[in-house]
């Protein structure tokens, strides 16, 4: 693969990975977003195939992991399957575009590892577990039990932190949107 540089935002669920990433595709052109493949349900009426995600079906998923059409892939939650396919990276070079990835941290270190120094990894984390604790459960979207899979998974998640290239603190989100698009800019201009 040659073309443009890849900017990946991993971090645990509710740290607000996606709101930074959403402003840096408006604030941004140079980025193009890569829209991962997933086996889950869609999440209220927002969620649109192929803006979102791709969603397929467990066997479509399962036929791209035997032809090799991933650059990562993992089983996220049991029988929920998310990925990035190496034709979303295609597309957006193609289109003159860096890269910008919305993952999870076992899939940010994958990507990492892939793109090597064409990439640049930006852990975001919030400052405490009681305040992720609050933002999962202001979404709404959570049962108990969804809730405390997620605390659990973010804790452990939390670990792989010093990993990643950067560590971008999102207490006031202003302030982190200003400091994501300094790091995105530096990076595109190396």
């Amino acid at each position: 693969m040659s073309g443009g540089k890849a900017i990946i935002f991993s971090a645990p669920s509710g740290s607000g990975k996606t709101t930074i990433v959403r402003h840096l595709l408006k604030t941004n052109p140079k980025l193009g977003f890569s829209i991962s493949a997933c086996t889950r349900d869609k999440r209220g009426r927002n969620e649109e195939n192929g803006k979102d995600y791709h969603f397929l079906t467990p066997e479509d998923f399962k036929n791209k992991i035997d032809n090799d059409e991933f650059i990562e892939w993992e089983e996220v939650y049991a029988g929920n399957f998310y990925g990035t396919l190496k034709s979303e990276i295609e597309r957006i070079w193609a289109s003159g575009k860096h890269v910008i990835f919305d993952v999870d941290v076992k899939g940010g270190l994958h990507l990492k590892k892939y793109f090597g120094e064409k990439g640049l990894a930006i852990f975001v984390k919030v400052p405490s577990m009681e305040l992720l604790k609050e933002r999962l459960k202001d979404r709404k979207t959570e049962t108990e039990d969804s809730l405390s899979q997620r605390i659990f998974k973010a804790k452990f998640e939390m670990s792989f932190e010093d990993k990643f290239d950067i560590s971008l603190v999102n207490q006031d989100l202003d302030e982190s949107l200003k400091k994501a698009e300094k790091l995105v800019n530096d990076f595109i201009e190396k």
